[in-house]
């Protein structure tokens, strides 16, 4: 299983956030950057934090991951993929891929989709609600990464899920679709705890 990486895309703009910047939010005491590179390291797999620059007051955040610089983040979420999987080491099999502004995803959680990961024929692993609604993380095998560095704009890799065979792997409650995005989403999901 160590051959896969888990990649965190923390290189966009909180555009919707009204000036605040939703990784770095408070959530149980620290920022969400923080908690989710937590998480992540705590699976004891490799993890990787996509960020819009060195200089960037989220690198701080990242604790023991290995921090990817995307200077090219306006661009959008593909700019943070293509960088991500570039970055990763020649024997990485498959690469979990997870937005960072998903609080409800857990090291468990990670860990149950990685179980799901069979070697190199394996279909893409997509995890998904309780109910069935297809969400984050997803886990693409090493045949797909020339595939994800040639992204291009803001609509991640949907275009590979379409032409692969995907496995949906459902996580507890919403854990794999709860992204927060605007101060309207944190201050609900804020009240629901």
């Amino acid at each position: 299983m160590t051959a896969i990486a888990i990649l965190l895309l923390a290189a966009g703009a909180s555009s919707r956030m009204q000036g605040r910047d939703k990784l770095m939010e408070v959530v149980d005491g620290q920022p969400l950057l923080s908690l989710m590179c937590r998480r992540a390291a705590l699976t004891g797999l490799p993890v990787y934090a996509t960020l819009p620059g060195p200089s960037h007051p989220r690198a701080a955040a990242t604790g023991d991951a290995i921090q990817v610089p995307v200077p090219d983040a306006a661009e959008g979420m593909s700019a943070s993929i293509r960088r991500g999987t570039a970055a990763l080491p020649e024997d990485t099999q498959a690469v979990m891929i997870l937005p960072a502004d998903m609080p409800e995803i857990t090291a468990q959680d990670m860990l149950h989709l990685a179980a799901h990961f069979d070697g190199p024929d394996n279909p893409i692993l997509r995890a998904a609600a309780e109910d069935g609604t297809p969400g984050h993380p997803v886990l693409f095998p090493r045949r797909c990464f020339e595939a994800l560095q040639g992204l291009q704009g803001d609509q991640g890799a949907r275009s590979i899920l379409t032409g692969e065979t995907v496995q949906t792997v459902p996580l507890p409650g919403r854990n794999a679709v709860t992204d927060l995005d605007t101060p309207q989403d944190w201050a609900a999901w804020r009240r629901s705890r």
